[in-house]
């Protein structure tokens, strides 16, 4: 299984590239649009309708792109973004601000559903940068204001009145430079399933979004977000994607001292926060890293990177091979327009090790932090698997 991720660089409005990628992808999405047509499906006036009354800022986008696809109903219908058939992914994403401001996340989900599209564009006063998905919609990004947002599965059932959320991301980029803008605009537009949206802006502002189509939205100042909304509402999904171990993991990771931003990026690349899942549609895709203040983001994999900015946007390609396996274990990859790089000595690890022993057995005496230390870091690298296991069911120390 394998995929291929395009940088493609179009700071302008929506022209020759974006049209390729159109092309491209099309076929694919008109089969997933009409696969759940029934007699409740909005036809094409109401779908517009919705999309003036909720994003009307978007509509001048909305013709242009029309335009130039010579869209034809189900095309129109399905650029408004309006309910659009029901998907569901997994996700992880948290906000740190140690000694830089730092939005993170993993992308679980069907490989041969992403676009692997990671989109610079202008196409109305802002410059947005990020993983394109619904080829106008995102499901991470920041825009040249240094506003970042991204999303996570919310984990309920209910599909309801509303636009698909990869479309409210896209607008909330396109016309927000603050937290405060972006969470005023995700309480006004509806969203057709539940997804926890975590924005950040260049001041460190943080708040948590959580979107249901059939509850009031609901605004937190926790900086992460796994794949539940306070309570778990579906307790078979919650089983298979471990998002309370998940959050647990976050939680308490963030709880101990010292922890910079770089080795937390790091900790999204192993379990239990990594997931190879790949055949039933849930093994970690890309880890993402925005830095708002330095408008530079990051696509990251085990052993390969790639790194973006609005100054310095460099169009490249970078092919993944995900492989299952019945562990956590790293794909291989290949990496045509650039070497793979490998960190050097786990002095990385030792600096997180260090940390979390600080935070859990700070009090204890030295030979109960030696033998936490050697629980989590066995033969000198981190027991991922472990340390989830450890803050799920915790030891007393």
């Amino acid at each position: 299984m394998q995929l291929r991720f395009d940088a493609v660089s179009e700071p302008s409005v929506a022209g020759a590239k974006w049209k390729h990628l159109f092309d491209a992808y099309w076929p694919g999405y008109k089969t997933w649009f009409l696969s759940q047509n029934t007699a409740l499906t909005p036809d094409l006036k109401t779908s517009q309708e919705a999309l003036k009354k909720y994003m009307p800022k978007m509509w001048p986008t909305y013709v242009h792109l029309c335009e130039i696809t010579n869209a034809d109903v189900d095309i129109a219908r399905f650029l408004t973004g309006f309910q659009p058939p029901a998907y569901i992914s997994a996700c992880a994403q948290v906000v740190i601000n140690t000694d830089e401001i730092q939005l993170v996340r993993n992308y679980d989900y069907a490989a041969e559903l992403l676009e692997g599209t990671l989109l610079l564009s202008k196409w109305n006063d802002l410059k947005v940068m990020g993983t394109s998905d619904c080829l106008i919609g995102l499901v991470d990004g920041i825009n040249d204001s240094g506003l970042c947002v991204s999303l996570t599965f919310g984990g309920r059932k209910e599909v309801g009145y509303g636009f698909g959320i990869p479309f409210i991301l896209r607008y909330v980029l396109e016309f927000c430079t603050t937290t405060k803008e972006a969470v005023k605009v995700l309480k006004s537009i509806p969203s057709h399933m539940s997804y926890n949206v975590t924005v950040v802006d260049k001041t460190g502002e943080t708040k948590t979004v959580m979107l249901a189509p059939d509850k009031e939205t609901k605004v937190s100042n926790i900086p992460f977000a796994t794949n539940h909304q306070g309570t778990v509402d579906w307790p078979e999904n919650a089983v298979f994607n471990q998002t309370v171990k998940r959050y647990n993991f976050i939680k308490n990771y963030l709880k101990s001292k010292d922890v910079k931003a770089e080795e937390l990026a790091k900790a999204f690349l192993h379990p239990p926060l990594y997931n190879t899942k790949f055949r039933e549609g849930f093994g970690t895709l890309y880890t993402a890293v925005y830095h708002p203040e330095k408008l530079r983001m990051q696509l990251l994999w085990p052993n390969v990177k790639m790194v973006q900015s609005f100054d310095n946007f460099v169009e490249e390609q970078v092919t993944i091979y995900y492989e299952q396996s019945s562990v956590q274990t790293s794909p291989a990859i290949s990496a045509p327009t650039q070497k793979a790089t490998a960190d050097g000595a786990y002095n990385w690890q030792d600096a997180v090790v260090d940390s979390l022993v600080k935070s859990m057995a700070g009090k204890e005496s030295k030979a109960k932090q030696k033998e936490l230390r050697e629980k989590l870091m066995p033969n000198g690298i981190i027991a991922w698997e472990e340390i989830a296991n450890f803050w799920n069911e915790p030891t007393t120390y």
